[in-house]
């Protein structure tokens, strides 16, 4: 291994570090800066993207790219529900394309894409996998041939660095919405303690009461509440 892609090892899990101690408050600004230092710091990558798929029903989705092109990508795999990305994504591999013009696994994806894109390289790897979705971390290349063995590995090795930030990523979006769905409960209690005269816990056994009768989420009634309580636009 050559020092300089040596180097790029060590950059690339400082990137990942940096990353997972100072994440953006969404997705889509954390996932850009991702991708963007995939480009950066990848040999051969002109682009990059990220591709997830829905295990309900296999549709596509492009969280982030670098560029049109990967969303063009991405929409021709929708459309034809094959290509090295969905494979990447859905069959939990890694998958490697040095010459669109000669590839062979994908007819109907490839010829789509020698006609739509200016694309002819690409490297696709497994990057994470959830109850409700798989996605796949992918670069692309203008030029045939573009990622010899050791830009591969800088890959798998990025999308390894890559997954911890997704995972850190959820786990924050999560926590907020936890806390977003307590604070919207807190106020439908308070607003039916203050109305009818009930502690906090009667409050909460009406909510939940309710909820129940009506096989629907406690958040989702206890919101139901609140911005009935302030309509859209009210002063």
């Amino acid at each position: 291994m050559s020092t300089e892609n040596n180097d790029a090892y060590k950059r690339i899990a400082e990137l990942a570090r940096d990353m997972s101690e100072h994440l953006p408050n969404d997705s889509a600004t954390a996932l850009g800066e991702l991708i963007h230092n995939a480009v950066d710091h990848i040999p051969g990558a002109n682009y990059a993207g990220i591709t997830v798929v829905s295990r309900q029903n296999r549709d596509v989705a492009t969280p982030a790219a670098t560029h049109e092109a990967p969303r063009t990508l991405d929409a021709l795999q929708q459309k034809h529900r094959e290509g090295p990305c969905f494979d990447a994504a859905v069959e939990h591999d890694s998958y490697y394309i040095s010459n669109l013009y000669d590839e062979t696994r994908w007819p109907r994806f490839c010829a789509d894409a020698i006609e739509q894109t200016p694309i002819q390289s690409i490297a696709a790897f497994q990057l994470f996998t959830t109850r409700d979705a798989v996605g796949a971390l992918n670069l692309y290349s203008d030029d045939p041939d573009a990622f010899d063995q050791e830009s591969r590995d800088l890959g798998y090795i990025f999308a390894a660095h890559a997954a911890t930030v997704w995972g850190a990523l959820q786990r924050g979006e999560q926590f907020r919405s936890a806390l977003a769905s307590r604070d919207t409960i807190g106020q439908a209690k308070g607003m039916i303690m203050e109305r009818y005269s009930v502690n906090a816990i009667q409050a909460f056994d009406l909510l939940r009461k309710l909820s129940q009768e009506s096989n629907i989420r406690l958040y989702e009634i206890a919101l139901q509440l609140v911005e009935n309580d302030h309509p859209s636009g009210a002063r």
